[in-house]
């Protein structure tokens, strides 16, 4: 049994705004540390604050400084800074579980295709998982099924199969601090299982465990746009069969292709890999089947991965084909990248008003320290493999982003989508990247930089076609030359050049003290507790007042809570206590700039993440929500419209109560939904939605038990 004692205030500029009773509940839930017993250490959000605050600043070098920076991280999480979950819960909890880590981001190494390599690295994601991390991996890397396996006299049941593995292990290791485990599949769309693993997530209970997404590449979209024949290959092992019976110059039968790992394939001296061309289909029927099942199922995502590579600030030494299980991370094998968001509504000045403005100096400074705060969280990372420790601390990668612009650009009012909110969105975009460099410049100056920064590399071929620029710059093929100079011809940093020239100047002489700065998760959780329910990273609200589904620990089914936006309780507390959603009465209606998700277009939403894209290094986990009816051609070219947009990916969302439910439930879809299932004992139950329903000693809404007995996770969570 629990007892609340936290405060139930967030500190504003204009006038205390209470936090909801969701919001503190789900803060107890995840990020409240607690002793074995249940009894609490922390005994308010302000302790959890002072708590990761304390831990921080243990990696400064002696104790005045240590003193110093624990008061300045303190400061910059009471404005705005909000460390990611694992942070929350576990920097400064070693004393009462000892195994966590602080980092939510991780991808798999390459799973081999062998079955030593698949379960070696199924091992490694219980481990992972374990820790509390989330996981990614390529299984484009596994050969198709039927393919002939040598020494066994057999054929392979396909990667499809293998990924069920990872998918029990998941759901079997409930990850620490409460979090259960989150993994992302990618999968080459030139794989010849393709299609099969789009539609992989239509069977009821199949794969829950993973989020998928596609790696689209540009000779992919442009096969589209021309209505092209699409060959779907796999590499030939030298030690396998069809290597002696195959001519490697048929191009009828054999491609040769970049593949990003090397598994004992033929290659050839340009470093490209023998392919056996399994069957050639039209592009657009690939294409067609991917939008078809985006619609009914919201997934896969996609992910433009020759943008990814072609803009990654390692350009020189990582080949990325997949993220964490979110999006806003392309990581490359063994990768690792820990999060943090700066909360935009605590800059906002005379809220709702016309002289409403935001505070840029603040958010500059509280970006500058918080910069600090993070790059301290890689000294005490806890991953679990040696790999992913060397590979975060070689390179010192995070990601920071930006949660709550919806609520913002209400407080500001603009209407989420208009011209006025993308140039918003855009400066604190780049105010961001700015300020972060500055700010690893400055720590590297101070503590050195990231030691890739300092490492040398041999210049190939490939590095100055990708480069030509470094050629007229008077680098030649051969040359060793250090990271912190290939760093800057990054697409990224010439961007960032371009607003401070000087600084990636500097930089390329000093190395900054990380290769990666900025990132935008979806922030659900740290939304909805840390600022009480302002918006989810870069989304604009939702609703004004909906429902959200969360798993409570000893529930059969998930609960569904009663939640109201950051802006709506904000608006009430200065502005009028009588508003409310959709309110027709007089003295009762919200203002026009109140967006929701159900206002913005799906091409409005690209428009926003494009612009936040442009200053943001790694990636941007967003979902474009649509409307439960919006009509199929409609639909259909939103991934188009992203790839002309410059996105490196972005994943839709339609309500569809016949295959899942969301974490974000609108009432009135719940409500007009009729549910018809079976129970164990032969009870036919026939329900609206949002009817609650006394089955196995609890109550559970009719909508989320229909969710968890058809997915197979009723009490299991």
């Amino acid at each position: 049994m629990t007892t609340k004692t936290a405060k139930l205030t967030v500190e504003t500029e204009q006038e205390d705004i209470p936090l909801q009773p969701t919001s503190f509940d789900i803060w107890e839930q995840k990020y409240c540390l607690r002793k074995g017993d249940g009894t609490a250490v922390d005994t308010d959000i302000d302790a959890t604050f002072s708590r990761v605050a304390k831990a921080l600043a243990e990696v400064e070098g002696n104790p005045k400084d240590r003193k110093k920076w624990e008061q300045k991280f303190a400061w910059a999480l009471k404005n705005g800074a909000i460390p990611a979950g694992r942070i929350l819960s576990n920097a400064g909890a070693s004393a009462y579980k000892s195994d966590t880590s602080t980092i939510n981001c991780t991808v798999s190494g390459t799973v081999k295709d062998s079955m030593s390599g698949i379960l070696e690295k199924n091992y490694e994601a219980g481990l992972t998982l374990k820790a509390g991390c989330g996981i990614g991996y390529e299984f484009s890397s596994l050969r198709p099924k039927g393919a002939h396996v040598s020494g066994a006299g057999a054929k392979t049941s396909g990667p499809l199969s293998f990924m069920d593995i990872f998918d029990k292990t998941c759901f079997t290791v409930s990850s620490a601090g409460g979090r259960r485990g989150a993994q992302m599949a990618t999968f080459d769309v030139q794989h010849p299982d393709v299609l099969e693993f789009i539609k992989a997530k239509r069977e009821d209970g199949v794969l829950r465990q993973f989020n998928l997404s596609l790696l689209i590449s540009e000779e992919f979209i442009q096969a589209v746009l021309h209505d092209a024949p699409w060959q779907l290959v796999f590499p030939i092992k030298k030690d396998s069969e069809e290597h002696g019976t195959i001519d490697l110059l048929d191009a009828e039968k054999v491609m040769w292709r970049e593949w990003p790992s090397e598994d004992g394939y033929i290659s050839n001296l340009e470093g490209k890999v023998a392919c056996k061309i399994y069957k050639t289909v039209p592009a657009r029927r690939i294409w067609d089947t991917i939008m078809s099942s985006t619609y009914d199922f919201a997934e896969p995502g996609f992910i433009l991965i020759d943008k990814v590579n072609e803009m990654n600030n390692n350009w020189f030494c990582e080949s990325i084909r997949a993220t964490n299980p979110c999006g806003e991370q392309p990581l490359p094998p063994y990768g690792s990248c820990l999060l943090g968001s700066v909360n935009l509504t605590k800059f906002v000045e005379n809220a709702f008003t016309p002289k409403a403005r935001f505070n840029w100096k603040q958010y500059n400074e509280v970006v500058d320290v918080f910069t600090r705060m993070l790059d301290n969280v890689v000294e005490q990372n806890g991953l679990p493999l040696p790999q992913q420790r060397e590979e975060i601390t070689r390179k010192r990668r995070h990601g920071m982003g930006f949660l709550g612009l919806g609520s913002t650009l209400a407080m500001l009012r603009m209407s989420y989508g208009s011209e006025e909110s993308v140039e918003f969105t855009e400066r604190v975009a780049k105010e961001l990247a700015v300020s972060g460099w500055k700010a690893g410049l400055a720590l590297a100056k101070e503590k050195g930089p990231a030691p890739i920064m300092l490492e040398e590399f041999v210049v190939t071929r490939s590095m100055i076609a990708k480069r030509p620029e470094m050629a007229e710059d008077g680098i030649k093929e051969g040359d060793k030359v250090p990271g912190r100079t290939l760093h800057k011809y990054s697409r990224y940093m010439q961007r960032i050049a371009k607003e401070a020239p000087e600084l990636v100047e500097q930089i390329a002489e000093h190395g900054a003290r990380f290769t990666h700065h900025s990132s935008i998760a979806p922030t659900g959780t740290i939304s909805l507790s840390m600022a009480n329910n302002a918006s989810n990273g870069i989304e604009p609200s939702f609703a004004h007042h909906y429902f959200r589904n969360v798993i409570r620990e000893g529930k059969k089914s998930k609960e569904k809570v009663d939640v109201y936006s950051y802006e709506l309780l904000a608006y009430r507390a200065l502005v009028n206590d009588k508003a409310m959603p959709f309110g027709e009465e007089e003295g009762t209606v919200l203002p026009e700039y109140f967006t929701t998700t159900d206002d913005v277009s799906p091409e409005q939403h690209v428009d926003i993440q494009a612009a936040a894209q442009k200053w943001v290094d790694s990636s941007i986990s967003k979902t474009i929500n649509v409307a439960t009816d919006i009509d199929y051609e409609s639909f259909k070219d939103i991934y188009l419209y992203a790839y002309r947009k410059g996105l490196k990916g972005c994943t839709t969302f339609r309500f569809n109560p016949e295959v899942f439910q969301g974490v974000l439930v609108r009432e009135s879809d719940i409500a007009n939904t009729t549910y018809k299932f079976t129970l164990e004992d032969g009870t036919v139950v026939e329900a609206q939605g949002d009817e609650e329903i006394m089955y196995d000693g609890e109550m559970h809404t009719a909508a989320n038990l229909y969710d968890a007995l058809k997915e197979g996770y009723y009490g299991k969570l």
